[in-house]
C-alpha cells in the first residue's frame, strides 16, 4: 500500500545525505585541487581576452598588437669573411613592448643562404629599434642580401615603462678611423633605478641616411641616475668608408713637370701654368684638419712637400714648381710618382684620424723606368691601393693613355678625362666633393634594456 508520507520523508532524507556528500566533496575539490584563475593556468578565466592575456593580466594578447616591421636589413663587411648584420625594426604598439622577440638573420648571395644566425632581443615599445648580429663569418662568400624574420610563437607583449628616453647620450668622439677605429659614447641613465642586460648598437650612416657600418655592445649594468662610457671597435679602418667632411683627409697630389707640360707654349707655358692654378685652388678648398703633401715626377720622381696642415705654404710651393730643362727630353715615371705617395701615406705624417688620398695628373704615357714602364706603375698602384688609398687619376689632353689610368685609379669612376686644361678647376672640384660629402656623419647610438619592463607576476 502506497504511503505517500513515508515516500516524501524517504526522498527528504535521500536529499540530505546527497547535499552532505556534495558538501564533502566540494570542500575536497576546493581544499586540494582548485585553483584560483591566474595569469598563467593556461586557461581562459576571470576577465581575460585570451589564454593568460587580456583583462587583468599584465601579458597583452597578441591578437591586439601589431607585429614588428623591419623597415631595412642589412650586412656590413668587418674584415676577409666576417661580417656585422643589422636590421632596423619599428615597433608600432603605443606603450607595448617584449622583453624577448626571437629573430632569424638570413644572409644571402647569388648561390643562396650562405649562413643564418637566430637569436633573441628586447624590443621596447613605440620606436625604431636595431637588431644586431656580429662576427657572421662567411668563409669566401659574400653576401649581397641581408634579410630578418620574426618568431612570434613565443613572444610575450606586455606594457613597457621605458623607452628610449631612459638612457640620454651625452657625448660621443671617433677616433683612429684610418687604423683602428674606436667610438667612444657616454650615456646617462635617467631613470633612478638601475638598468640591466643593456644592448647598444652603433650605426653610423652618411649625410644621405645611408648606413655604412654598424657594432654593438653589452653592458650588465647600469646605476641610477649615472653615466658610463661605452666602446665600439672594428678591426679595419673605416676612414674610406665615411665620406663626410667630419673625418679628416691626407691628400698627395702628383703632379707631371715631364717636358710635354709645356708643349701648347705660351707666357707663361700651358698647360703647365693652368694645371698649377687650379691645383693651388685644390689646396685653397682643403678643410683646417686636413694634410695635404706634393709629388712632383717626370723621368723620376720628388717628395717636394710633405704632408702638412699648413695649406697656404703648400700653395706657395705650388705655384713656384717649374719644369726642370733636362726635362724637356726627359721620359714620364709614373710608377715612382706612386711609390713617393705610397711612402708618404705611410709614414708617421698621416694621420690615425683621417682618410687617405691620393690625386695623379698626367698628361702622356708612363715611359720610365726602361723595362715595363707601364706595369711596374700598375704594380706601385696596387701596393698604394692596398694601404686603404683612394687613389683618382687625371689624364690631361688627347695623349693620356685613358684605359691605363682606369686601371690604376681605385675605381672606373675615379678616372677623370680632362680634353684641355681649362676643365681641371671643375674636376679637383668634383674630386672634393667625392672625397668630403656635404654633412656629417649620422652616428646612432641606440641602447635597450630588459629592466624597461616589469616583471610577470
Amino acid at each position: 500500500m502506497f504511503r505517500p508520507w513515508a515516500f516524501w520523508r524517504r526522498t527528504q532524507y535521500l536529499a540530505g545525505a546527497t547535499a552532505v556528500v556534495m558538501i564533502i566533496c566540494v570542500s575536497f575539490y576546493y581544499a586540494y585541487w582548485y585553483e584560483t584563475p591566474s595569469c598563467f593556468d593556461l586557461s581562459q578565466n576571470g576577465d581575460e581576452r585570451g589564454i593568460d592575456c587580456g583583462g587583468g593580466c599584465m601579458r597583452i594578447c597578441s591578437f591586439d598588437t601589431l607585429a614588428p616591421v623591419s623597415l631595412w636589413t642589412q650586412s656590413f663587411k668587418i674584415s676577409d669573411g666576417q661580417y656585422n648584420a643589422v636590421s632596423y625594426v619599428e615597433n608600432r604598439n603605443l606603450n607595448i613592448g617584449t622583453a624577448e622577440l626571437d629573430y632569424t638573420i638570413k644572409l644571402f648571395d647569388g648561390e643562396g643562404l650562405i649562413i643564418e644566425r637566430k637569436g633573441t632581443t628586447v624590443f621596447p615599445a613605440d620606436s625604431v629599434y636595431p637588431v644586431f648580429e656580429g662576427k657572421i663569418l662567411t668563409g669566401s662568400r659574400v653576401p649581397t642580401r641581408t634579410v630578418i624574420e620574426f618568431d612570434g610563437s613565443k613572444t610575450v607583449w606586455q606594457l613597457s615603462e621605458t623607452g628610449r628616453e631612459q638612457f640620454v647620450l651625452e657625448k660621443r668622439d671617433l677616433v683612429n678611423a684610418d687604423s683602428r677605429p674606436r667610438l667612444t659614447a657616454q650615456f646617462r641613465n635617467t631613470s633612478l633605478d638601475e638598468a640591466r642586460d643593456i644592448e647598444i648598437v652603433a650605426t653610423i650612416f652618411d649625410a644621405t641616411g645611408k648606413p655604412l657600418t654598424t657594432a654593438g655592445t653589452f653592458v650588465s649594468l647600469f646605476g641610477g641616475r649615472t653615466s658610463k662610457d661605452v666602446v665600439f671597435t672594428w678591426p679595419e679602418p673605416i676612414a674610406k668608408t665615411l665620406r663626410s667632411c667630419e673625418i679628416p683627409t691626407d691628400v698627395l697630389l702628383a703632379i707631371d713637370l715631364s717636358g710635354s707640360m709645356n708643349d701648347d707654349g705660351g707666357i707663361p707655358p700651358e698647360p703647365i701654368s693652368s694645371v698649377l692654378t687650379a691645383a693651388e685652388s685644390f689646396v685653397a678648398r682643403l678643410q683646417d684638419s686636413d694634410q695635404i703633401g706634393v709629388v712632383t715626377y717626370a723621368t723620376g720622381a720628388s717628395l717636394v712637400e710633405k704632408l702638412t696642415h699648413d695649406s697656404v705654404r703648400v700653395g706657395k710651393v705650388i705655384s713656384q714648381l717649374v719644369i726642370e730643362p733636362k726635362e724637356e727630353r726627359g721620359s714620364t715615371n709614373t710608377g715612382d710618382a706612386l711609390k713617393r705617395m705610397r711612402e708618404e701615406l705611410s709614414s708617421a705624417r698621416h694621420s690615425a684620424d683621417a682618410r687617405k688620398v691620393a690625386i695623379l695628373l698626367t698628361d702622356g704615357l708612363a715611359t720610365a723606368p726602361a723595362k715595363e714602364p707601364e706595369q711596374y706603375a700598375l704594380n706601385e698602384a696596387r701596393l698604394l691601393k692596398s694601404l686603404g688609398v683612394q687613389l683618382f687619376t687625371i689624364g690631361l689632353g688627347e695623349k693620356a693613355n685613358k684605359d691605363f689610368l682606369k686601371n690604376i685609379a681605385s675605381e672606373e669612376n675615379q678616372y677623370y678625362q680632362a680634353p684641355t686644361a681649362g676643365e681641371l678647376k671643375s674636376i679637383y672640384n668634383s674630386i672634393t666633393n667625392s672625397i668630403c660629402e656635404d654633412g656629417v656623419a649620422v652616428i646612432e647610438i641606440i641602447p635597450k634594456a630588459k629592466t624597461s619592463f616589469p616583471p610577470l607576476k
